[in-house]
């Protein structure tokens, strides 16, 4: 496998890592539903260290990865972590406000 290629594929891994956590931990916040059951549940405590995970992601990567992947990491963490503020601050049996995924997979594009 060429070099090009070897980073290419990394490229489309480290975006998939990313887009998984992004996922669960919107579920985690009752943001979508959970693929399994069909079911929106709220886990605020799991989709923090989801959150801490992508995070961690962030600064242990520092300084190796493409400008592109700075920002596509830099854009998910900051969305997640505005939506768990407004879990955490929701009023009790009022509604999850569904996530904008629209906005949250913009920054993958640009």
């Amino acid at each position: 496998m060429s070099s090009e290629n070897a980073s290419s594929k990394n490229e489309i891994l480290f975006t998939r890592l990313v887009v998984m956590f992004q996922t669960i931990a919107l579920q985690q916040m009752g943001k979508i539903a959970d693929l399994a059951s069909g079911e929106a549940r709220r886990d605020l405590e799991g989709a923090r260290l989801s959150i801490d995970t992508l995070d961690m992601l962030s600064e242990k990567c520092r300084n190796n990865l493409s400008e592109a992947e700075r920002r596509f990491l830099d854009h998910i963490r900051a969305e997640l972590k505005l939506n768990y503020v407004d879990e955490v601050n929701r009023p009790p049996g009022e509604s999850a406000k569904p996530a904008n995924r629209e906005n949250m997979n913009s920054a993958s594009n640009g």
